[in-house]
């Protein structure tokens, strides 16, 4: 019987352990449950007056960068060439004469 008493005790003990963990757990949520009940913070709203005074004062900060930079770090690209029709055309008809040749090459092998 004495077996079973020191069972109980240590039953008790553990016991003991787990419902102190318990509470400090209880303890962490009430202090971070309030900042995440949700597990999302809610997003708040801009009016449009404000969304408008943060894009003109944005503006206002891109216009004056530029001025003060110039023209001396804008690199324009040369424009992309295009092919006329009738070029286009040659190097097709070209095209198929090779091919032709070496379809004509292989019908003979």
């Amino acid at each position: 019987m004495t077996n079973l008493g020191r069972v109980v005790q240590m039953l008790r003990k553990e016991q003991a352990r787990l419902s102190k963990e318990m509470n400090a757990i209880g303890a962490a949520l009430s202090a971070f449950g309030a900042a995440y009940a949700n597990g999302t913070a809610t997003r708040r709203k801009i009016s449009a007056a404000g969304r408008a005074r943060i894009a003109a004062a944005q503006r206002a900060r891109w216009t004056k960068v530029k001025a003060h930079s110039g023209k001396a770090n804008v690199v324009t690209l040369p424009k992309k060439r295009t092919m006329s029709a009738s070029a286009r055309k040659r190097i097709a008809a070209a095209q198929r004469a090779r091919w032709a040749k070496v379809k004509a090459a292989k019908k003979s092998d």
